[in-house]
């Protein structure tokens, strides 16, 4: 039941997003390639336990999103041209009045996800925080 309720709630949060009802939000995308190392994998675990526990309520709302991208498949290559991402990385972007400032953790995260895992979800929570409209 609560798998149900939580797919209608991102259901309706993408509908009112397409709607132009929410626009402003904070926008997490890891971006990733086939194969992922161990630091690649505990950077979405991390920054994705985060967003599901520390603003599981703007979640809901649509609020902050959490997006995973496969860089080897044809939409996620043309995320990743966007971005200029050729590998691994993390972003927390924020969107008000439809402009998106882009901020890249990818270096961040590669140095603290795995061995300084608490100073790593600390920073992706100030950066959500500092983004949220």
């Amino acid at each position: 039941m609560r798998k149900i309720l939580f797919i209608l709630l991102a259901l309706i949060a993408t509908a009112a997003m397409a709607q132009g009802k929410v626009k402003d939000h904070v926008e997490v995308v890891y971006f990733h390639g086939k194969q992922r190392c161990l630091t690649c994998m505990a950077i979405e675990k991390y920054a994705r336990e985060v967003v599901d526990t520390d603003f599981a309520r703007e979640k809901q709302s649509g609020k902050v999103l959490f997006r995973t991208v496969d860089i080897t498949t044809p939409e996620g290559a043309k995320l990743a041209k966007k971005y200029r991402v050729s590998w691994s990385s993390l972003y927390i972007n924020g969107w008000k009045g439809g402009k998106e400032k882009r901020n890249d953790l990818t270096s961040f995260a590669f140095k603290h996800a795995r061995k300084h895992t608490a100073e790593f979800k600390k920073e992706v929570k100030k950066t959500i925080q500092k983004n949220l409209p």
